[in-house]
């Protein structure tokens, strides 16, 4: 049979036997909707199912769709949740606008920590220190030469004795006063790089590393020696007078005159008889020595001159040596 709208004829569902629809409760809102649950009797049974005299089993399928079409779980969303107030709202983004910016602060400072070099801020504490050390010396040796100077002229203007002018060779000899005199200059400098004669190998290079031979304490120290043995009255490295305490030594790579350190081009000024220390220190009475610098890309220059000032070395102090009465 059919309607007039051509949809099947369906049969209505007795009111005592409801169809049986179970949901999960999924929602806090539950309670608003209105109740899928068939009721229980006391005992846990279900009452028995009541036929009807116009009821067909086969039909309950499409009666459902027909009169009942909307599905239990579809009628949940008429649940609608409770909008958080605004102080929730704000207050949850300022928690978490706030962990954010405490998560990037440590990461910028962690980041930060890994690529600071704590022996590099070391390093450049000790060089700070060392440079305002080396200042120091040098204000110090100034204030020194001009005390020396002062006492020159007081000593000038007086008539000297026997013995001041014992004591005046005495420090001179020692380096302890400027002097001035003919003499000779003796130039040494490190071998020059080029980038053919780097690549090629033709330079020397030391036995125990791998580096090229380079003008070493060793060296300055056996021209000294070799100016001292002939004749030589007072030395001096790049203006740095050599006193009785002085010292020529290797510190890192660095050469230190006493305590000052000296680089490439090295001066070496000696004051004596010009001739004779020219003729010493000359090619032909050190020849072999000039051979080896010249193998190692080192050349000595030497000139005369008629006038060199020499000023007067650092003195050292002297704690455990007494004049004897």
């Amino acid at each position: 049979m059919t309607r007039e709208n051509g949809m099947p004829e369906v049969f209505p569902v007795s009111v005592e036997d409801p169809p049986v629809r179970r949901r999960a409760v999924f929602s806090s809102a539950y309670a608003r909707l209105d109740s899928h649950h068939t009721e229980i009797v006391r005992g846990g049974m279900m009452p028995p199912r009541r036929r009807g005299k116009h009821y067909d089993v086969s039909l309950r399928l499409i009666d459902d769709l027909v009169n009942r079409p909307m599905d239990a779980l579809y009628s949940d969303s008429r649940l609608v949740t409770k909008p958080d107030s605004k102080l929730a709202f704000w207050g949850t983004r300022i928690i978490v606008l706030i962990i954010c910016v405490a998560v990037g602060f440590a990461g910028c400072l962690f980041v930060r920590l890994l690529n600071t070099d704590p022996r590099k801020q070391v390093r450049q504490q000790l060089a700070s220190q060392l440079e305002a050390q080396n200042t120091h010396i040098g204000e110090l040796e100034k204030q020194i030469a001009g005390l020396r100077a002062d006492v020159d002229r007081q000593s000038q203007s007086a008539l000297p004795s026997q013995v001041e002018q014992e004591v005046r060779r005495n420090e001179a000899a020692a380096g302890a006063t400027a002097v001035e005199g003919e003499g000779i200059v003796l130039t040494i400098a490190d071998p020059m790089v080029t980038n053919s004669n780097a690549q090629e190998g033709a330079l020397p290079r030391e036995k125990s590393a791998n580096r090229l031979r380079v003008v070493t304490d060793t060296d300055l120290q056996l021209l000294v020696s070799l100016m001292w043995k002939a004749g030589a009255e007072a030395i001096s490295i790049n203006d740095n007078r050599l006193g009785v305490q002085t010292s020529i030594r290797t510190a890192g790579n660095s050469i230190l005159i006493g305590t000052t350190p000296v680089s490439s081009p090295y001066r070496i000024q000696a004051i004596g008889n010009k001739n004779e220390l020219a003729n010493r220190m000359g090619q032909r009475e050190l020849s072999m020595l000039y051979q080896e610098f010249k193998d190692a890309g080192m050349t000595l220059q030497t000139s005369k001159e008629n006038m060199i000032r020499l000023k007067a070395a650092t003195p050292g102090q002297v704690t455990y040596a007494k004049e004897i009465q």
